[in-house]
C-alpha cells in the first residue's frame, strides 16, 4: 500500500474508530489514549507521543477541532487548521489512529473508547485528568509524561513574532 493511503487510513471518525477498536480489542491490543491541540509539531510533541506509545500496543490521539483550540488558546490559534493537524499526526509512526473532538473535554470520547491507558502531560495531576474515573473503573492506568523542557508551541509562536 502507498504511504499516503496508510496515513489517511489512520484518520478516523468516532464511529470508524469504534469499529477499529473492536478489532484491536479482539486481537488483545493494549489501547493508549491521549489528546491535545498539537498545533505546531515540535520535538517535545515527538518525545511525548513516543513515550505515550510505549505504554501499550495502539496509540490513539484525539485532536481538538479548530473551534475548541480557539476556545482554549485564544483567537490567534490554531496556527494550523484541523485537517493539516490530522494529517501530520497521522503521518507519525507511533500513532495508530487520530480523531477529532469538538467538546470542551474528550470525556465522551474516552467513555466510548474505554482505553487501557490514559496519558497526559505532567502539568496535570493524574486524579485531575479528564477520564480518570472512566479508566480507573475498568482497571486501567492513568499516567503522566514529563514534557521536554524548552519545547512548546507557545515558545515557537513567540520566537516567530520576534523575528
Amino acid at each position: 500500500m502507498h504511504n499516503y493511503q496508510q496515513i489517511l487510513r489512520k484518520i478516523q471518525t468516532k464511529e470508524s474508530l469504534l469499529e477499529l477498536l473492536a478489532k484491536w480489542q479482539q486481537e488483545g491490543q493494549k489501547i493508549v489514549f491521549t489528546n491535545g491541540c498539537f498545533d505546531l509539531i515540535h520535538r517535545g510533541h515527538v518525545d511525548y507521543l513516543a513515550k505515550a506509545s510505549d505504554y501499550g500496543t495502539r496509540l490513539i490521539v484525539a485532536l481538538n477541532t479548530d473551534a475548541s483550540v480557539s476556545k482554549l488558546k485564544g483567537p490567534h490559534r490554531p496556527i494550523q487548521d484541523q485537517d493539516s493537524r490530522l494529517q501530520i499526526m497521522a503521518s507519525m509512526a507511533m500513532v495508530d489512529a487520530v480523531v477529532l473532538f469538538d467538546e470542551e473535554t474528550p470525556l465522551s470520547l474516552i467513555q466510548a473508547v474505554q482505553p487501557d491507558v490514559l496519558i497526559k502531560g505532567s502539568d496535570y495531576q493524574p486524579e485531575k485528568i479528564v477520564g480518570y474515573e472512566v479508566v480507573k473503573a475498568k482497571g486501567g492506568t492513568v499516567a503522566t509524561i514529563d514534557f521536554l523542557p524548552g519545547f512548546s508551541t507557545s515558545a515557537i509562536e513567540q520566537k516567530i513574532k520576534l523575528a
